[in-house]
């Protein structure tokens, strides 16, 4: 382990960061389509992905679930297409696709031959104007968008905390709105609602194409000329406006039992400042934060001081989501040992964060996290899907080419005095709200 551990360290300090490792090149067609062309030679394959500047938290009221509904709707037949045509010919090629919404945004994808762009495009391209909606595939569908949600989160009772979780840590944004939608709102998803959601925001003017692979930028421009170039900017777009956030005020707590928890656990989120554009240096911090108290089952601050010194818990975690247009979230949670009350180990959890404050940061323990992100990302310039999820995923919160590059970078730069006052930032009690989940027992307060 050690003969590895220095041989990773020379390997990363002779390629400190792969910010600057992409070959990116951007353009825009006249109909407002953002089009960025990540060469990657390595495999004669590519990415090819259209991102939506839309997703869950841009739902009409009463219509939660309809940007997810419409993703699976666009499998459907277009002016050009059959219904499930494009996924039965990228198969047929050889290649895979799929689609996934977000809070955000919905993309579309597919990972094929290279040789096969051209036709890909085409497709693709069919679907951005010119889906053809009917009647007859909208109660299957949701049907279909209604099992989803039973498998993934109505028989999840994680899943189902987390919906509450969430709808709490939100007073008045639509991130409080799980994506997939509230059942009894899902259920009454109409046609006109899918075809209404699909005329307000899709259209080349609120979409940006990445792709990624073993191409080079003239011929994706020329192929991208053809396909989506022909499509008229859709008037309906308009400016992104959501709800904010009030100021909060008073923490919240919430209680959550079912018999199929397998084990009692606390867990807490606090709003906390998205990935800003042009201005990333808290949004690292808390990144780093995230890694620093709870990134390692065997390092970090809560694993050592909670797992191992005084063993009190047998699971503990930090996250941050930056990634965001909006402000996002920062949690933690402590699974106690068998027998802990969940008082106690929310007392623990407190203490360790605490006591963190006053002692800092590990240099030891930071340079360890820098060095693993360091590694990671040399690494990852041999998935191309990652990286075009990367650009896509960034451009569509509102982030810059340069700012994605330039992230490895601020990342790497982040000081002890800079965690500690993202954390003290992020650590206030009023914007919080903290769970008890038990499988059944009695939970007291």
């Amino acid at each position: 382990m050690r003969i590895a551990f220095v041989a990773l360290s020379l390997f990363v300090s002779l390629f400190p960061v792969a910010s600057r490792a992409d070959n990116v090149t951007s353009f825009t067609l006249e109909n407002g389509l953002d089009v960025v062309v990540i060469e990657n030679h390595r495999a004669p394959v590519v990415v090819h992905m259209v991102w939506y500047k839309v997703g869950s938290a841009d739902e009409p009221p009463g219509k939660s679930g309809i940007a997810h509904f419409l993703e699976h709707l666009m499998f459907k037949a277009t002016d050009e297409l059959a219904s499930g045509e494009l996924s039965d010919t990228v198969s047929k090629n050889g290649g895979s696709d799929n689609a996934f919404t977000s809070y955000d945004y919905t993309g579309y994808f597919q990972r094929i031959a290279a040789d096969r762009l051209d036709l890909v495009m085409d497709m693709e391209a069919s679907r951005m104007d010119g889906l053809a909606l009917v009647e007859g595939d909208i109660a299957t569908e949701r049907d279909v968008v209604i099992e989803e949600r039973n498998q993934r989160t109505d028989s999840d009772p994680g899943a189902l905390f987390n919906e509450q979780l969430f709808a709490a840590a939100y007073l008045n944004h639509p991130y409080g709105i799980p994506i997939i939608g509230w059942k009894h709102e899902a259920h009454a998803l109409t046609l006109e609602d899918a075809q209404s959601f699909y005329d307000a925001h899709y259209g080349p003017n609120n979409a940006t194409l990445v792709v990624a692979g073993d191409v080079e930028p003239g011929e994706v421009r020329e192929l991208a000329e053809k396909h989506y170039g022909a499509i008229p900017p859709n008037p309906n777009i308009r400016q992104r406006e959501r709800p904010t956030e009030p100021p909060q005020l008073a923490a919240r707590r919430m209680q959550y039992s079912d018999p199929r928890i397998g084990n009692d656990y606390v867990t807490r989120i606090y709003l906390a400042p998205e990935r800003s554009p042009g201005d990333q240096k808290e949004a690292a911090a808390l990144r780093m934060l995230a890694q620093v108290l709870g990134g390692s089952s065997t390092t970090s601050v809560l694993a050592r001081k909670l797992q191992f010194e005084n063993p009190r818990a047998v699971y503990t975690s930090a996250w941050y989501s930056g990634r965001a247009l909006d402000q996002t979230t920062f949690g933690l949670v402590i699974v106690p040992v068998p027998g802990t009350p969940l008082e106690e180990a929310e007392k623990a959890l407190d203490q360790a964060v605490a006591e963190f404050m006053e002692e800092g940061v590990d240099q030891e323990e930071l340079e360890r996290i820098k060095m693993r992100i360091r590694s990671s990302q040399i690494y990852s310039q041999d998935d191309i899907s990652s990286i075009a999820n990367r650009y896509g995923a960034g451009l569509t919160v509102g982030l810059s080419i340069e700012d994605i590059e330039d992230w490895p970078q601020i990342l790497d730069e982040v000081t002890e005095e800079d965690i500690l006052a993202a954390a003290q930032k992020v650590f206030d009690a009023r914007r919080s709200v903290t769970g008890f989940v038990s499988n059944g027992g009695e939970v007291t307060q």
